[in-house]
């Protein structure tokens, strides 16, 4: 036994030495100290910021992260073979991507990323039954997690913050009035609310903009969670659900509303989607998108997420959406740039997933909480050091169907303030 045990102490310390030149070669920026799984301890960065220590309980994490960084380093977090002794892993994250890479993944990744890339459509092939599955891993879980860490209304996507010290229901609010002030609906239009999610955008456009709404999802418990919230509110007959794929709808709206829903379209099926669309719209129609982008150009969906969050999904850099939107025969009339805006709603859906922790863990379990607070301080994270934005972009069929200057926006957004004052406080379901 004893020149195997000489063999293994061996391949350890090798890998405590490849780990040590991996991560001087990868961090110049910052304070970070390494302890390894032998008990080997090193310090990598330019002393800045923030003193951060991780240790590795296990040889085999090492190596996983050496050989697949953006797939096994969650897995190690997660498994709790990567521990935090010092900071935060919202910390850790933002020294590790604050790093300047100019866009490019490091140089020992770069194999495992290029084949991603080469892979992606078929990651991405998300037809009907597949999109469902994939819809179903994310959203169809225990509605009460939600609760626990969202605003009162249950928004899942970029809040839209007027002001730094605006609060996240707030945010919320004004992110559905900005959304509607471009749709520029009048009384009695007909809505196509494509990934309605828990309804709440429905409602707002019902309730303030006078509008009929049909909402479609492929989340059950967003389905029953919207159809019951509309009841309640004594909306359903203008605020209607359906458990609906969008290539199945064949009526024609005045306006159609997406948000937060295409980053699960896939990228082989944008030009599809976006054709869909135009057929939907009228042709005095404004069809409105606000969607997660990348400013850096194509990518791939980080393999940890992709595998253990959104399976399917996919970030689009605006080359790579403006041409199906060109190729579909709409016209861009708008487009606006939020940038930060995500990164403080994130920021605000960690502090109450962590301030609830403990009740999320009982509803699942430590590994479930590891994997989500992975997800939201990473996810932060891209916003705050990376190229990731949100866009909105207003499409019409024609030419002078909105306003030749964005005047409007404003101006229909101070009308809509003054209406919320005459509705009820945001809808919440008995209990929640």
């Amino acid at each position: 036994m004893l020149p195997f045990r000489i063999a293994a102490d061996g391949w350890d310390w090798l890998i405590a030495r490849l780990l040590k030149h991996a991560f001087a070669s990868f961090i110049h920026m910052g304070n970070l100290r390494v302890t390894t799984a032998t008990g080997d301890v090193f310090t990598v960065g330019d002393g800045s910021g923030m003193s951060l220590a991780i240790r590795f309980s296990s040889t085999s994490a090492q190596l996983g992260i050496l050989l697949d960084p953006d797939l096994r380093f969650g897995e190690a977090y997660v498994d709790g073979t990567l521990v935090v002794e010092q900071g935060s892993i919202a910390d850790l994250l933002g020294t590790l991507l604050a790093q300047d890479r100019s866009g490019n993944p490091t140089h020992w990744a770069k194999p495992q990323w290029l084949l991603r890339y080469l892979g992606r459509r078929f990651k991405q092939f998300n037809f009907r039954n597949r999109a469902q599955k994939n819809v179903a891993h994310h959203y169809d879980l225990d509605g009460r997690l939600y609760s626990m860490f969202l605003d009162a209304d249950r928004q899942y996507s970029c809040a839209y913050f007027e002001r730094l010290d605006q609060t996240l229901d707030d945010a919320q609010l004004a992110k559905k009035r900005h959304l509607a002030a471009k749709l520029l609906l009048a009384s009695g239009q007909r809505v196509l609310d494509i990934g309605s999610g828990w309804g709440g955008l429905a409602c707002y456009l019902v309730e303030n903009c006078g509008a009929h709404v049909d909402g479609v999802t492929l989340s059950n418990e967003q389905l029953e969670f919207s159809r019951a919230r509309a009841q309640d509110a004594g909306l359903g007959d203008r605020a209607k659900f359906y458990l609906t794929d969008y290539r199945d709808i064949s009526q024609i709206y005045d306006r159609i509303v997406s948000v937060g829903m295409f980053e699960h379209v896939g990228v082989g099926f944008y030009e599809a989607y976006f054709r869909k669309c135009a057929a939907l719209l009228a042709d005095d129609g404004v069809f409105l998108l606000h969607a997660i982008g990348r400013s850096d150009g194509p990518g791939i969906t980080n393999p940890w997420l992709a595998k253990y969050i959104f399976p399917g999904g996919y970030i689009p850099a605006l080359s790579e959406v403006l041409p199906a939107i060109e190729r579909a025969g709409l016209l861009v009339t708008d487009i606006e740039i939020l940038r930060l805006h995500y990164a403080d709603t994130i920021k605000a859906w960690s502090e109450r997933f962590l301030a609830r922790r403990e009740e999320i863990e009982r509803l699942y379990d430590e590994r479930f909480c590891r994997m989500w607070e992975l997800y939201l301080a990473s996810s932060e994270m891209a916003f705050r050091e990376e190229g990731m934005m949100v866009f909105q972009i207003q499409l019409t069929k024609r030419q002078g169907i909105v306003p030749v200057t964005r005047d409007y926006i404003s101006q229909h957004e101070t009308r809509l303030r003054r209406s919320e004052t005459h509705h009820s406080p945001l809808f919440q379901l008995a209990g929640e």
